[in-house]
């Protein structure tokens, strides 16, 4: 999948994958993770998602990495802010407050721009990647997160036949392949939503689940 993919579907408002809400299993998880108010949080392939607005009123400085700037520019108008601007290495970084915006594609991540962050919420990540690609992200991943780290992570499962992607889906078996080596896993909440994803119905898809995991890095 290429970046050209994302741009135009932030540039034509195909955004379907934007919650309109802060996501709810966040709000009932997040804090179970017990990271420390002003541990820095990472937020890849973020959009302008108003779990980045959730996270640092919680106390977290927010890091979101996010390739489209239709989508990064968005976010701070979206919520009143005037961003400062300025540019680290190959990214275009936005910040206002404890909010920062990345905009540039994840893979040029190095260690250096995650120093001091602790923790890591991924919703919109591994889903919005083909098979491929989730594992060059998860590897990615491993090498630029320190050992303690804390994450989130929101997977939907279903018959990838039946559908096509993006959102892929992302089996509890392909998650324990790309992440257990490094990370602990546990599965804090499975919940069958089909008869939530009208969409997902009408495209013929019959089993549609959704997982929250809890990661910790060894």
């Amino acid at each position: 999948m290429q970046p050209e993919f994302w741009q135009d579907r932030w540039a034509s408002n195909q955004i379907g994958f934007h919650q309109r809400e802060v996501n709810p299993y966040l709000q009932r998880h997040w804090p179970v993770l017990g990271l420390p108010e002003g541990a820095k949080v990472l937020v890849p392939l973020c959009g302008k998602s108003l779990d980045l607005v959730w996270l640092e009123s919680q106390g977290y400085p927010v890091m979101g990495v996010e390739l489209s700037e239709h989508a990064v520019e968005a976010f701070f108008s979206e919520q009143g802010l005037v961003p400062h601007v300025s540019h680290k290495g190959v990214f275009k970084v936005y910040q206002a407050g404890q909010i920062e915006l990345w905009c540039g594609d994840f893979f040029s991540l190095d260690a250096q721009a995650l120093v001091g962050c602790r923790g890591v919420y991924h919703r919109a990540a591994l889903i919005a990647l083909p098979p491929l690609m989730r594992a060059q992200y998860a590897e990615h991943l491993n090498a630029l997160l320190p050992s303690g780290c804390q994450g989130l992570l929101v997977t939907l499962d279903y018959h990838q036949a039946q559908k096509a992607g993006p959102p892929f889906a992302v089996a509890d078996e392909e998650v324990q392949v790309l992440l257990a080596p490094h990370w602990a896993l546990e599965r804090l909440e499975e919940r069958d939503i089909l008869g939530e994803s009208w969409k997902f119905v009408q495209d013929g898809v019959t089993r549609l689940e959704e997982r929250a995991y809890r990661l910790t890095r060894l």
